[in-house]
């Protein structure tokens, strides 16, 4: 898919890194939360920028839907750069109780700061940022024990700004999910449109769908065999196991044609939802 095709950077999403910008005095620190399927393509380059001189904590978020092997790979190559990194889930709570103690690590000058002033206790402020779709309200729900923060399965919903209380000691403040005006490498977009971080209805959703099916039957076959029935051939286009699929499934129109754009959502919301089983889509050398 070309890359142009692939570029989504609504208004809303520039005023958010606005409210970001805004918002940043009142925070001690930032939870950058990263998609463990595609942690290079789901991390923002101009996080680090927004953030200037606060600390970032890095969560890779939906890590039951990640392949656990190559999530070993991602820990080892984010040990190898020094930076703090915990693989979390919000749906299963897998980390979540890792989260509030790394904070308190990160953030241990800080504190001490706050002990010395006589004000031991006091809440951190914690700005929870991230691409769209990758959890972040699902994560402070978990966090705050409640539904405070709304959820939405799909991108592109703006939120108002909220400071949500928790029983451990952290503040949270809820953002809309952002990405950047433009993606340097098409493959980032292609990635980013398979996990839904970019609303389906900007993309070409068959184009999308031959392309997972060809990753997938390049590094998963057995899961495609398993879950739509169909034998993955050495070589085998994107496109050609998608009309498999559709045909498997019964998906035909007029003259026995597959119909391949019903069989391309289905397959992306299975991928999504972890029906066809645990997968990573990049891998830290192919970053290199």
């Amino acid at each position: 898919m070309p890359s142009e095709l692939i570029q989504w950077f609504p208004g809303h999403m520039a005023k958010t890194r606005r409210m970001m910008k805004e918002m940043l005095p009142q925070t001690d620190l930032i939870i950058e939360l990263l998609d463990a399927r595609i942690p290079a393509s789901s991390k923002n380059p101009e996080l680090n920028r927004l953030a200037g001189n606060k600390p970032v904590l890095t969560l890779l978020a939906k890590s039951s839907l990640a392949d656990p092997a190559a999530s070993e790979r991602w820990k080892k190559h984010f040990a190898d750069e020094g930076r703090t990194c915990l693989f979390v889930d919000s749906t299963t709570g897998y980390g979540i109780n890792s989260i509030a103690p790394a904070v308190r690590e990160v953030m241990a000058e800080k504190l001490k700061r706050y002990e010395s002033k006589g004000m031991t206790g006091k809440n951190l402020r914690v700005m929870i940022a991230g691409i769209p779709n990758v959890g972040k309200s699902s994560l402070i729900n978990r966090l705050s024990g409640g539904k405070h923060a709304k959820v939405e399965d799909r991108p592109g919903v703006t939120r108002d700004k909220q400071w949500i209380n928790t029983s451990i000691g952290l503040e949270l403040l809820d953002t809309p999910g952002v990405l950047w005006p433009k993606f340097e490498d098409p493959n980032v977009g292609v990635r980013l449109g398979f996990t839904g971080a970019i609303r389906d209805d900007v993309m070409d959703m068959e184009d999308l769908a031959s392309r997972l099916m060809a990753y997938l039957g390049a590094h998963y076959p057995d899961a495609l065999t398993e879950r739509y029935k169909i034998a993955v051939e050495p070589g085998e286009q994107g496109w050609e196991l998608l009309e498999k699929a559709g045909r498997k499934r019964g998906f035909l129109m007029s003259g026995g044609e597959v119909n391949t754009e019903r069989m391309a959502r289905i397959l992306l919301d299975e991928y999504r939802a972890g029906k066809l089983g645990r997968f990573t889509l990049e891998l830290p050398e192919e970053n290199a």
